[in-house]
């Protein structure tokens, strides 16, 4: 599935209703815990930015992918992640089966204390 859009509801418009229902609700966690990020299309995908690229989010036709942008973060988390298919900063589950809101907030919380210490 490859989404061209250019804003954020153009995105979720694009996407199958399981897809969409599973984003939007992984959306939602990482605007909870991030809620000054600037949250803008870019390399085609959702990214959130607060001191840098943050995290992002997307789908595929086979997947949904919640996208760290950080190996760092992956690795102090990987007890955590070890059920989910990952790449270098990326965690990948199916849209019937979200990831735990728990473990969203503790890697966008990571991720924004990797930004700051990084900027400072």
């Amino acid at each position: 599935m490859r989404v061209k859009a250019k804003t954020i509801p153009e995105y979720f418009d694009a996407l199958p209703p399981a897809h969409r229902k599973a984003l939007q609700s992984l959306r939602r966690t990482i605007k909870a815990v991030a809620p000054k990020a600037e949250e803008r299309i870019s390399y085609g995908i959702p990214i959130f930015h607060l001191n840098g690229m943050l995290v992002g989010y997307g789908a595929t036709t086979n997947h949904c992918a919640f996208y760290v942008l950080s190996g760092t973060t992956l690795a102090k988390h990987k007890a955590l992640i070890a059920r989910y298919s990952t790449s270098k900063g990326t965690i990948r589950f199916q849209p019937d089966a979200p990831l735990p809101v728990t473990l969203v907030k503790k890697l966008v919380k990571t991720r924004i204390a990797e930004n700051a210490e990084r900027k400072a």
